[in-house]
């Protein structure tokens, strides 16, 4: 991970071991605390237009608790990604490999179809 998902990855760990949490932080309650958080923050553009969702940020007290939801989900993922082992980073730029392969922007360009996997 980079340094600064390193960091917090090490602020969360310690955050957690000074509260004897790494009982609870097992990989299946961090998943569920991170699709919790996630509903929360969907909960903030449920019944908002796509012109209304985009303008959120422009609204001071709804932009500060969206930000604190994206900032729980993170929380949590990084979390999670630590507990596993796994380093968001490289994942994400493999899975971002992946999909350039999936979705050539000659086949992609404007389309919102889902690609087969790869090896289909």
């Amino acid at each position: 991970m980079s340094d600064s998902l390193d960091n917090l990855a090490a602020v969360l760990r310690r955050f957690a071991a000074e509260r004897d949490w790494d009982q609870f932080h097992t990989p299946k309650n961090l998943v569920m605390a991170l699709v919790a958080e996630t509903g929360e923050l969907v909960e903030h553009f449920q019944w908002l237009t796509p012109a209304e969702s985009a303008e959120v940020v422009n609204d001071e007290h709804k932009a500060d608790r969206v930000s604190d939801e994206l900032a729980d989900v993170l929380i949590y993922l990084v979390r999670l990604a630590d507990v596993l082992g796994i380093d968001l980073l490289a994942a994400a730029a493999r899975k971002v490999a992946e999909n350039a392969l999936r979705y050539p922007p000659e086949r992609s360009y404007g389309s919102a179809e889902k690609a087969p996997p790869l090896g289909s």
